[in-house]
C-alpha cells in the first residue's frame, strides 16, 4: 500500500469515526427506558364520593391516551395500573410507595384529594418519579411544596375561587359566609376565597367547617342562612357539594335571596343534581365537552366507553399523560428530570388546551371558562348543561408566576 493510499484510508477512517462520535453526541443522553417498559399508575377515588368526577373515568381516559399514542414509546410498551386510595393519606402513600419500589412505576396520575397529593408529591420528588395531578386543588402543589417532577394540570383553588368572587362582588354582593370541607383542599380554597373577598372590599361575616363525606349538611348550612350573608361560599366538592346544594334548595336559601357560590363543581355534579336544582349556578371549568368539534369528538369516544360525558378532571388525565409520553419521546428517555424538562419545553396542544404552557412551578397554564348552568328549557340534548359566559385567558386564570412561592421559580 502506498503512503498516499494509507494516508487517505486513515483520513477516511478518522472522518468516519468523527462522524459517528458526532452522531452519538447529538443523540439524547441516556436514551433508554427503565425496565424496558413505561408504567403509569392512576391513583384515584374508584369507589367513594368523588368517583364520578374522576375514578373509573380517569382510568378510561388514561387508557385512551395510551392507545392514541400507539401503545409504545421509544419502542417499549406502555403499561397502566390503577388503585383506590380510599381518601386515606396512609393508604394512598403506601400504594404509591409500593408502585415505585416494587412495581417500577414511572409516573403517578390523577391523585384525587389534596392531602394525599401533597404526600405523593413528596414521595415522587424523593424517588425521582413524575406526578401528573389532575384532581387536587391545593395551590401548594405548585407553591411552597412544588417539585421539579410534579405537574398540576386542570385547575387549582386559585383559578376556581378568584373568578367567581370577582364576578359576584361586581354585582354588589359584599357579605360572605364560608362553608368549608375540613381538610387540605377546603382549607386552601377557603384561604384564597376569603383573601379575595377582603381584597375587593367585601366582608366575611362567618365560617364553619364540615367533616369530609357529611351525610347531612344542615348543621353547616343553617348558620350560614341565619348569618344573612349575601353569598354562601361552598368550599366543597363531590357529594358534600351536591348534598349542600340540594339541602340549600330545600331550606329556601336561594329563594330567600342568598347566593350560592360553588367554585369546585363539575358536569357530573350538575348531572346528579338535575337542571331543575342546579340551574343558574355559575362556576369556573377547565373543560366542557360541548365546546367545539374537538371536545365533542373526544367526548363521544369517552361516552361510548363510560356512558357519561367526561369531566374536566378526566379530560385532564388524558391530556397530561399524552403530554408526558410526548416528552419521553422527545427526551429519548423516561428518566424523570429529563422528561420533566421536556414537558416544560413543549407546548400543550390538544382538545383540552391550545397553546398551553407548563411553567417552572409545574402549573400547566391554559384558558378556563366561566359557565352558567342552563335552565331545563334551554338544554337541547342530554348533557347539554352549560352556557359558556366567558373565556378566561390562562395568564389571568392562574396565580401569576411572580407571586409563586415555589422555590424553583427564579425571582
Amino acid at each position: 500500500m502506498s503512503r498516499r493510499t494509507s494516508t487517505l484510508k486513515g483520513a477516511l477512517l478518522a472522518l468516519g469515526l468523527s462522524t459517528a462520535l458526532g452522531a452519538f453526541a447529538a443523540a439524547p443522553a441516556s436514551a433508554q427506558v427503565s425496565d424496558d417498559v413505561v408504567k403509569i399508575g392512576v391513583l384515584t377515588d374508584l369507589s367513594g364520593q368523588w368517583s364520578d368526577m374522576n375514578g373509573p373515568g380517569s382510568v378510561t381516559a388514561a387508557e385512551m391516551a395510551i392507545a392514541d399514542f400507539g401503545g409504545t414509546v421509544l419502542g417499549k410498551p406502555i403499561k397502566l395500573i390503577s388503585a383506590d386510595h380510599q381518601h386515606k393519606t396512609d393508604v394512598g402513600v403506601s400504594i404509591a410507595r409500593r408502585w415505585i419500589e416494587n412495581e417500577q412505576v414511572d409516573a403517578i396520575s390523577d391523585v384525587t384529594n389534596s392531602a394525599i397529593a401533597l404526600a405523593v408529591q413528596q414521595l415522587t420528588r424523593d424517588t425521582n418519579r413524575v406526578a401528573l395531578f389532575s384532581s387536587p386543588g391545593t395551590t401548594d402543589l405548585t407553591g411552597k411544596q412544588c417539585s421539579p417532577t410534579g405537574f398540576q394540570w386542570v385547575y387549582d383553588n386559585y383559578s376556581n375561587a378568584v373568578a367567581p368572587v370577582k364576578g359576584l362582588i361586581k354585582q354588589g354582593k359584599k357579605s360572605w359566609y364560608f362553608v368549608t370541607a375540613d381538610f387540605a383542599f377546603g382549607h386552601s380554597l377557603e384561604k384564597i376565597g376569603m383573601a379575595e373577598v377582603k381584597d375587593l372590599g367585601g366582608t366575611v361575616v362567618g365560617s364553619i367547617r364540615n367533616p369530609f363525606n357529611s351525610a347531612d349538611m344542615s348543621p353547616y348550612l343553617l348558620p350560614a342562612q341565619a348569618s344573612g350573608a349575601q353569598v354562601i361560599f361552598l368550599a366543597n366538592a363531590g357529594k358534600d357539594l351536591t348534598t349542600a346544594i340540594k339541602q340549600a334548595h330545600e331550606f329556601g336559601i336561594v329563594q330567600g335571596g342568598q347566593t350560592l357560590a360553588a367554585p369546585i363543581m363539575f358536569i357530573t355534579d350538575v348531572h346528579s343534581l338535575g337542571l331543575d336544582i342546579a340551574q343558574g349556578t355559575s362556576f369556573v371549568e377547565g373543560f366542557y365537552w360541548n365546546y367545539n368539534d374537538e371536545t365533542r369528538a373526544f367526548a363521544k369516544r369517552f361516552y361510548d366507553k363510560r356512558g357519561a360525558m367526561p369531566t374536566a378532571l378526566q379530560a385532564g388525565v388524558y391530556s397530561s399523560i399524552f403530554h408526558y409520553l410526548k416528552a419521553i419521546q422527545a427526551a429519548g428517555t423516561d428518566e424523570a428530570k429529563a422528561v420533566a424538562a421536556k414537558m416544560r419545553e413543549l407546548p400543550v396542544n390538544d382538545f383540552f388546551a391550545k397553546n398551553g404552557v407548563v411553567r417552572a412551578d409545574g402549573r400547566m397554564v391554559h384558558d378556563m371558562y366561566l359557565v352558567k348552568v342552563k335552565k331545563p328549557s334551554e338544554s337541547k340534548a342530554p348533557w347539554d348543561y352549560y352556557d359558556v359566559l366567558e373565556t378566561i385567558p390562562g395568564d389571568q386564570a392562574f396565580l401569576p408566576l411572580a407571586q409563586s412561592e415555589c422555590p424553583l421559580v427564579k425571582k
